[in-house]
């Protein structure tokens, strides 16, 4: 079994329901969570003319393969009616696999861990927040210490700090 970590995020409708519907579905297909951040208020990143997102972490245990694991993440999206009209762009959810235990992956449909973890405080807070001595496959450092030299600036405000783990 391997601990994987899900950023969840949502910038439309009801942000903290989508994320909370999320939760649902994935407990209900990986189980409950080993680790559940709270969530956080984030600006936009990289389109940044659109709502604020509502973002989390959340680590589960499990034996699934990576792609599988992946597939489930987008069905969960589309079921929340993710529409990909531009990348960046606003959606109702947002599910990513940002890391699968020792699991290294580069491929066009999965790279583990995410590209872009180290640079993104959208998920490295929660992420510190639930596993701050995570060290990432082929990083050197953990994540609080990437946290703390991310070059990310936008403001990452704790919104809600105690999620029922059961969710």
């Amino acid at each position: 079994m391997h601990t994987l970590y899900i950023g969840l995020g949502s910038n439309l409708g009801d942000r903290a329901a989508h994320l909370a519907r999320a939760r649902t579905y994935l407990r209900l297909s990986l189980g409950p969570p080993a680790a559940l951040s709270g969530i956080y208020r984030t600006a936009a990143w990289g389109v940044t003319d659109q709502p604020d997102f509502f973002n989390q972490v959340a680590a589960y245990r499990s034996r699934r393969p990576p792609l599988d694991v992946l597939r489930l993440l987008l069905k969960i999206e589309v079921a929340a009616g993710r529409v990909r009209e531009r990348r960046w762009g606003s959606r109702t959810l947002d599910l990513d696999l940002l890391a699968y235990g020792p699991h290294r992956s580069s491929t066009d449909v999965l790279t583990l861990p995410h590209p872009r973890i180290a640079e993104r405080n959208f998920v490295l807070a929660p992420l510190t927040e639930i596993a701050p001595e995570l060290l990432l496959p082929g990083r050197s450092r953990t994540v609080a210490e990437l946290y703390a030299a991310s070059p990310d600036r936008l403001p990452v405000a704790l919104v809600q700090d105690t999620v029922d783990p059961a969710q």
